[in-house]
């Protein structure tokens, strides 16, 4: 199999294949959050890094009102052409997650998948927490969505998906190389291997994820006092079932609450 070296989310088609097919367990999460979180009705929505748009557009047509960015221009151009194709003002535009500003204020955001983990250092990730504090009307609500780095040995270092869409089928294989917890960084592996009824071919990328324990995400979390954690939720994405967490805790999604000042 050819081997092409490329980072993947120049390859939207490809990523949306593969992280587009498992939106529903998340849409309905969300839609469930803000009937039980928001003092609000919640109708104008803001995903930072929305990559290939994968919930706006679900959200889109549902009714809501939704925008995006991401420093990805081949997955802003793939969002926006669907919004379009299917009747949706072409609203993601190319920002950076951790230095932007929004028109209107919104009801609520998220970010549900790791992406914040790309951002590399303390300073960027309080900035990143500050935009979308700015972002929000009060009362407003943000699900940040990520992978903690648990105190004993992590029970999966790999995770491998697969999706087919038409003629074209996608294999995604993920693994941990490497983690350092004094640079707090985590050296990431991934593979695409496409599938055409003529061709066969395989992206290889490495990326590098800042790694988070559970007591390094509250010590971040308060330094944004205008985000008030309300709750917290695994990857089974259970609104009845709220977690305590652990040192072990691995996946996780903080629901926070915009407050003013600190003060509800």
């Amino acid at each position: 199999m050819e081997t092409i070296s490329g980072h993947l989310y120049d390859y939207p088609k490809y990523y949306d294949l593969i992280f587009g097919s498992d939106w529903a367990a998340e849409f309905k999460f969300l839609k469930a959050g803000f009937l039980k979180y928001s003092t609000r009705s919640v109708h104008q929505l803001f995903e930072p890094a929305c990559g290939t748009g994968r919930l706006l557009i679900q959200f889109a047509k549902s009714g809501f009102e939704v925008a995006g960015n991401d420093l990805n221009k081949h997955a802003i151009d793939f969002c926006n052409r669907r919004l379009e194709r299917n009747g949706f003002k072409p609203s993601a535009y190319v920002g950076d997650m951790a230095d932007f500003k929004v028109k209107k204020k919104v009801d609520a955001a998220f970010n549900m998948i790791n992406t914040f983990r790309h951002l590399p250092s303390e300073t960027i990730a309080e900035a990143h927490l500050h935009c979308v504090a700015d972002c929000l009307k009060s009362g407003g609500i943000y699900f940040l969505g990520l992978h903690l780095t648990p105190q004993s040995p992590p029970k999966c270092a790999t995770e491998t998906w697969s999706a087919t869409r038409g003629h074209l089928s996608v294999v995604s294989n993920l693994w941990s190389i490497a983690i350092d917890k004094k640079t707090r960084a985590e050296r990431i592996g991934v593979t695409y291997d496409v599938y055409t009824p003529t061709k066969q071919f395989r992206i290889a990328d490495e990326t590098v994820f800042r790694t988070y324990s559970a007591e390094q995400m509250f010590d971040l979390l308060v330094k944004e006092p205008r985000l008030r954690l309300l709750d917290m939720y695994d990857f089974r994405y259970d609104i009845d079932s709220p977690i305590d967490v652990t040192a072990d805790t691995e996946d996780i999604v903080y629901v926070l609450k915009r407050v003013w000042d600190g003060v509800t």
